[in-house]
């Protein structure tokens, strides 16, 4: 296990999470009303839904998961932070974010997506800072155990009911793409680094996969915490336990990195758990109990209400999450 590099008496202590989509959003909407530094490290490799099309139709790098995270941390009015998550329900624009289209607009005017999001830091008055791990223009990529090639990031998150696909043997990016300056600084610099939660192959491992990212991991003083998904995530974890999610994790980030892992000891609710019946997802069985060389904490994390999602949204969200309280305050225990 990685030293701990707690922080000098007087600061508040620097916590940087990696990862993207409503996981990120939890952990860094509990975390900020904590006295701490708080970054968020996000992916870049989103390429499905309103990110998608902006992406491929104005050469913007995406911006949904860079919006949630500034949502996350805005301490705004909820008007300003409701008008950043307004999806159009109808008209050309049906389907788009309000948020998405503000970030990749500013993108577009100011030529470059540093300076839209200290913009828009500013209209929402975030309590932290949102880092891009890559500039890079990139897609996500999967090889399956049976030689499929799946490219993009949606293609991967995206399966049809009942469709059978084999397990991911490895990811990879194409073309390759080298860490943003200020994501390595962000990590090196950290007193804790959260990991997750969030979906493993589509938002945790793109971020391993940036050159540069795995090494300030394994370089940094940081006590890293990985937060264990709640459900498995068909075509992607189908039937993993706990301990499977880390052995895949450990493929990118290397064996004996981490410190803590978090993991869930609260039961999902049944009528959420019968919507994930329909797509063969299941809670995340603990069987961490023989995983040596790190950490294991298990407090429940489950947010005991049933998310609803806007009918435009043609995406499969989670609606299962974890409760950003609990998260936060699990998370400051380990400082």
């Amino acid at each position: 296990m990685a030293n701990s590099n707690l922080p000098k008496k007087g600061k508040p202590p620097k916590i940087a999470v990696i990862g993207g989509g409503t996981g990120s959003f939890a952990a860094l909407s509990g975390l900020k009303k904590y006295p701490v530094s708080l970054s968020a490290i996000v992916t870049m490799m989103d390429s499905g839904g309103s990110s998608g099309k902006l992406r491929n139709e104005l050469g913007v790098l995406p911006p949904g998961d860079i919006r949630q995270c500034l949502i996350a941390l805005s301490t705004s009015s909820k008007l300003m932070r409701d008008l950043f998550s307004y999806r159009f329900e109808n008209g050309n624009l049906k389907g788009h974010n309000f948020g998405n289209l503000f970030l990749s607009t500013l993108e577009k005017t100011t030529g470059s997506i540093e300076k839209a999001i200290s913009e828009v830091g500013k209209i929402l008055r975030i309590n932290g800072q949102v880092v891009p791990v890559t500039f890079k223009k990139t897609d996500l990529c999967v090889e399956l155990v049976d030689g499929k090639i799946i490219i993009g990031e949606t293609h991967i998150d995206e399966v049809e009911k009942k469709v059978e696909r084999a397990r991911i043997k490895k990811a990879f990016l194409k073309p390759e793409a080298s860490a943003n300056p200020a994501a390595l600084k962000t990590i090196l610099d950290a007193d804790l680094i959260l990991i997750g939660p969030g979906d493993l192959y589509t938002s945790i491992i793109p971020n391993l996969l940036v050159k540069g990212v795995t090494s300030a991991l394994k370089k940094t003083k940081a006590k890293k915490v990985y937060a264990m998904n709640l459900m498995t995530k068909y075509g992607q974890t189908t039937h993993y336990t706990a301990l499977e999610h880390i052995f895949d994790l450990e493929k990118y980030i290397g064996k004996n990195v981490l410190d803590v892992v978090l993991i869930n000891s609260g039961t999902p609710n049944k009528k959420a758990l019968e919507w994930y019946d329909d797509f063969d997802e299941q809670p995340v069985k603990n069987d961490l109990k023989n995983l040596k060389n790190y950490s294991i904490v298990q407090t429940s994390l489950i947010k005991n209400i049933h998310f609803e999602k806007s009918t435009v949204d043609k995406l499969k969200r989670s609606i299962i999450r974890h409760d950003p309280d609990k998260l936060a305050s699990a998370v400051m225990e380990l400082l």
